[in-house]
């Protein structure tokens, strides 16, 4: 399986990234699907496409290896339909932008899926969600999505290396 991410569109949805800078986005995003990709998408390939310029690379410093692209010239959903069209394998889109999907199947056919992209900031788990819900989480509430205190934790970790604020 290939996941194209649509990077911006999924950090603009996403709580915890959508105020910070640019920058700051791509560098959360890229952390939590190299720590907890595989959870949070399945098996496959990860390659987040990003509008603007930088270099094409691919990030291993967690568990799961992330490619990142950038579109240069073109648009990510210009880019993301042309990968979608190469690939030989099934895909998944991961993006809110339904004509982005219309297009990648268009090119993939049968092959291509398209996923919100809520699966990205969403508690990954064995049924996370699911027990807040129950039992009424103050987190919930007060307007904290499933799993944010689960991001919190985790970006802390990753960009404190465990040290208290």
């Amino acid at each position: 399986m290939l996941y194209l991410v649509d990077g911006y569109n999924v950090t603009k949805r996403d709580p915890a990234t959508k105020d910070l800078a640019l920058r700051e986005q791509r560098d959360a995003l890229e952390a939590r699907l190299r720590v907890r990709g595989r959870d949070l998408l399945g098996a496959g390939r990860i390659v987040v496409v990003f509008d603007g310029e930088g270099g094409p690379g691919l990030s291993t410093g967690g568990s799961v290896p992330v490619e990142l692209v950038y579109a240069h010239s073109s648009s990510a959903d210009d880019r993301i339909v042309a990968i979608a069209a190469k690939s030989t394998d099934s895909v998944t889109v991961v993006s809110a932008d339904r004509e982005l999907g219309e297009r990648a199947k268009a090119q993939a056919g049968s092959r291509a899926l398209v996923r919100e992209p809520s699966c990205c900031f969403e508690a990954a788990g064995k049924g996370g969600a699911r027990k807040n819900k129950a039992r009424g989480s103050i987190a919930r509430e007060s307007g904290i999505p499933s799993g944010g205190n689960n991001i919190t934790r985790e970006l802390k970790d990753l960009w404190l290396n465990g040290e208290d604020d």
